[in-house]
């Protein structure tokens, strides 16, 4: 059978996200409920984490105004922010409007030289959520598919929440699943975390109560006696029961990881009462939850015109979410076994474009950015690599998208070298092969 999609007795292929919606159809649906099928989980070496929280910042992050400040490059480099801050670790020093995450060095390390070249949002957001460059004619998955597949329901997950959760929406840049299929594809929350109450898509209906749920479910049972007098069929049980789950996550106690009311509010106000900080608490919850993935869209990175401005808005939102999520996960006893990945698809151009109509903005620039992660056997409080004094290029130890991938599969358990299944009956490489020509580096190995 293939892994991509679960094949019902009827010939149709549907998702596993799909079968449970299609549950709560009743007898109506039957024709559309799947098979779950598990297949055996790989034998890999042993997971340090058991989660990854990627802080996908969209549109590309300047590595100047966040983690990689130039203030000795002068005013036309530098702009405004010019004065960094030392850290909680000696010897590093970031950006001025994050004091937050100034205090938390000493549980994140910065790789100051990412690199691909890559100056288009497309391409750069690809190759560096996939590790893969598209010249080979596949469509890759991302790193929250292939954990999806290697940590999901194939592999024993016994969660009801999906494995691989993207907060809020999609990207829409690619396709996160690639030839894996859209049973790998993320379930996209929708909605706004920061709003009362956070309607999930699929989980949360605006303006209906639970106890109207409750009345409609109950109204569909009394309606569907069809299904009632085939009772003991197999194939019938199977539908009962995804409606049940269904139910389960829209009803009962698994669907309440979306509830933040239920956090205390002072808390709540720490990570910040806006989408990305109440993201981030989602994220910790989702982690608790025991999902193996959890992608935090966080967009708004694209500063073209008037960069300074959107940044001082920008920054001090990000910094409080991303400070709090890594105290809290540490202050839990999570941080050891969760991943916190940061970064966009590259960087911005060094040098400011004053000129109208940018106004202050910075480009695209895929020569050299930065990346941070904490948590889930990365060692905190290093710095690896750098760029050159104005950093518009690396000046020592180049990291790849495929470096880090790499690095993050290892330290989830997933041996790199893996094959994945595709459709054609292709056996693809994880990530690319050294054969092929593809440089790797082994400045990661200081912080693993």
């Amino acid at each position: 059978m293939n892994k991509n999609k679960i094949s019902s007795s009827f010939g149709q292929n549907i998702t596993r996200r799909e079968a449970l919606r299609y549950g709560l159809l009743g007898f109506s649906g039957l024709a559309l409920a799947g098979m779950f099928p598990l297949r055996a989980a790989p034998v890999t070496k042993r997971a340090k984490a058991k989660s990854v929280i990627q802080i996908w910042q969209w549109g590309g992050p300047s590595h100047l105004d966040t983690f990689d400040p130039k203030p000795e490059a002068g005013y036309d480099y530098c702009g405004p922010f010019n004065k960094p801050i030392e850290t909680n670790v000696k010897g590093i020093r970031i950006c001025e409007l994050l004091p937050l995450t100034a205090k938390q060095a000493d549980k994140y390390s910065i790789i100051r030289s990412m690199t691909h070249g890559i100056n288009a949002h497309e391409t750069a957001a690809y190759v560096v959520q996939t590790g893969w460059k598209p010249e080979d004619g596949f469509v890759h998955p991302c790193a929250g598919a292939v954990v999806s597949f290697e940590k999901g329901y194939d592999a024993g997950y016994k969660g009801l929440t999906p494995p691989y959760i993207v907060v809020t929406n999609p990207q829409g840049r690619f396709s996160e699943a690639g030839f894996l299929g859209s049973k790998y594809k993320p379930f996209a929350t929708g909605g706004n975390p920061n709003s009362e109450p956070f309607t999930v898509e699929g989980i949360v209906t605006p303006g209906i109560t639970k106890q109207r749920q409750m009345d409609r479910r109950q109204l569909l049972n009394q309606l569907d006696g069809f299904a009632k007098k085939l009772n003991g069929n197999s194939f019938v049980d199977l539908a009962l029961n995804s409606e049940q789950s269904a139910y389960e996550l829209i009803l009962g106690n698994s669907g309440k990881v979306f509830d933040l009311s239920a956090e205390d509010q002072k808390l709540r106000d720490k990570y910040g009462r806006n989408s990305f900080g109440q993201s981030c608490l989602l994220a910790r919850r989702l982690v608790e939850a025991g999902v193996p993935y959890i992608t935090i869209n966080y967009p708004g990175w694209d500063t073209h015109k008037q960069n300074f401005e959107t940044m001082r808005t920008k920054l001090p939102e990000f910094d409080k979410g991303f400070s709090s999520l890594l105290r809290d996960l540490a202050d839990k006893g999570l941080l050891d076994s969760t991943i916190v990945w940061c970064g966009g698809e590259f960087g911005r151009t060094p040098k400011i474009a004053w000129e109208e109509p940018w106004n202050g903005g910075r480009h695209h620039h895929g020569q050299v950015f930065c990346s941070v992660v904490a948590g889930g056997g990365f060692k905190p409080g290093h710095v690896v690599g750098s760029s050159n004094s104005t950093g518009t290029e690396v000046a020592d130890h180049p990291v790849y998208p495929w470096d880090l991938l790499s690095s993050i599969y290892q330290l989830m358990g997933i041996a790199p070298e893996e094959t994945l299944p595709h459709p054609q009956g292709l056996k693809i490489p994880l990530t690319p092969p050294v054969a092929e020509g593809i440089k790797y580096s082994d400045s990661l190995k200081e912080i693993m």
